[in-house]
């Protein structure tokens, strides 16, 4: 996770150097995109591939694919051939990062496992205070390329550690891949079909976002007629409707998601633009919320056998409402700018608790032989729902921006939407638990 964290903080810090090296500044945003396009594809195969084979063998696939897209974008010499680089990339990394839940479902007990989640979020901290330094210095004084080649050192002894402890990690109910139980493999290819599907629809709904007029909209419409009817059959049954159970914690992921991404891609422009703050402080807040992302993870790993995933949700979404409501504050001429650092400290406090506590929810309502699935259908609805929404947050900047009118009330709209959007996740957090006899229930499983 340390490595996919690196990679993701280090190409964003490049990426501008890149991209006019390049002659591709007119395909910048596909360099994000294709990234999350072909993870979606990879959540999906290595879900199925772990609940039929365990996760040895996706998660070192994952990795090396991971690793070859960053060998391909380092030795990259056209914009395209970036972009076909961000998307092997892209495939390796969904398909790692949803190995990793698989792993941390079935090698600890679910005792452990909040704890393990709190250890998962805290591979993002080191990364977020010296990743962009070292990717700026890389760049600055060796080569962008090296920021992506960076990354080959550090995949083969996480993988080389990880290989022969993986095997005891099977797949199927009772975890013995020598049962002689066969796949359904006819519902596997369904699911990859699906999510090749579901992928076409993001990627015309994020073309259709970098368009301005009809065409723009025309895009944008068509891919989420695509979009919309494949996630449906690829999330869990009632995802949409907020469900009790699964369903409430898939959606919920991807509201929060959604949500806080959309707020914190704001936070540097507005700073950086309205109140004069070098890049580098701007950073430093994003800094901070690293930070307080990693604590609200330590707090739900210690608290949550006497809290519950019920008042923990509660309790971090609302974080999130605070934290997003009164970034506002930080645009007022009479107050520093720097209280922009304590809302987010706030939001992603509440980010921390959240996360590690809807992923621990999942497996535990998750048989053996489904925490593949289950897990990519998180990830999954993570990714759609960071996308629409900060989508929707780029839009309503770039109407201002087209009519010369980006100003405090462009960024006061974005991030009050984002805190109103919030509160639905406040309001379902009730929903993440199962009845049985009438009696709220926290698994669903023994």
């Amino acid at each position: 996770m340390t490595m996919f964290a690196f990679e993701g903080v280090g190409v964003a810090t490049a990426m501008p150097v890149v991209a006019a090296s390049l002659h591709g500044l007119d395909a910048y945003a596909w360099a994000f995109s294709g990234y999350v396009v072909a993870s979606l594809v990879g959540m999906v195969l290595a879900g199925e591939w772990c609940d039929a084979r365990g996760p040895r063998q996706p998660l070192l696939a994952g990795v090396a694919l991971f690793g070859l897209g960053a060998l391909i974008c380092g030795a990259a010499w056209s914009m395209p051939a970036l972009i076909g680089g961000r998307f092997v990339a892209g495939l390796g990394g969904g398909m790692g990062i949803v190995t990793t839940y698989v792993v941390l479902g079935r090698a600890f007990d679910s005792s452990l496992r909040p704890k393990a989640f709190a250890l998962l979020s805290s591979a993002w901290v080191l990364p977020s205070i010296v990743g962009p330094f070292i990717a700026g210095a890389l760049t600055q004084h060796v080569s962008w390329r090296a920021v992506f080649w960076l990354v080959l050192p550090f995949v083969v002894p996480p993988a080389l550690l990880l290989a022969p402890r993986l095997g005891r990690l099977g797949g199927g109910s009772d975890h013995d891949l020598d049962t002689g139980e066969v796949a359904d493999r006819s519902y596997a290819r369904r699911r990859l079909r699906l999510s090749l599907v579901a992928a076409a629809g993001l990627a015309l709904m994020q073309e259709g976002g970098t368009r301005l007029g009809r065409a723009g909209i025309a895009l944008a419409v068509a891919g989420a007629a695509v979009l919309v009817p494949s996630l449906r059959r690829l999330l869990p049954e009632g995802t949409w409707r907020l469900r009790r159970g699964l369903p409430s914690v898939v959606m919920m992921r991807g509201i929060m998601a959604g949500a806080f991404f959309a707020g914190e891609t704001f936070v540097p422009l507005a700073l950086q633009t309205l109140r004069g703050l070098s890049p580098a402080h701007a950073g430093l807040i994003l800094t901070a919320g690293a930070l307080g992302w990693a604590g609200g993870s330590v707090v739900q790993g210690r608290v949550h056998q006497r809290w519950g995933p019920v008042r923990l949700l509660r309790v971090g979404s609302s974080c999130c409402v605070v934290g997003l409501a009164t970034l506002p504050l930080c645009l007022v001429p009479t107050l520093p700018p720097y209280v922009a650092t304590l809302s987010w400290v706030v939001a992603a406090f509440g980010m921390g608790m959240a996360f590690g506590t809807l992923g621990n929810q999942t497996l535990l309502l998750s048989s053996p032989e489904e925490q593949g699935e289950n897990s990519a259908a998180l990830q999954m609805c993570d990714s759609v729902g960071s996308v629409l929404l900060v989508g929707f947050a780029g839009a309503v900047y770039s109407g201002a921006l087209a009519v010369g009118t980006v100003g405090v009330a462009t960024f006061d709209v974005i991030w009050t939407s984002m805190a109103v959007v919030m509160v639905v996740a406040v309001l379902a957090s009730g929903r993440v638990v199962v009845r049985s006899g009438g009696r709220a229930t926290i698994t669903a499983t023994a």
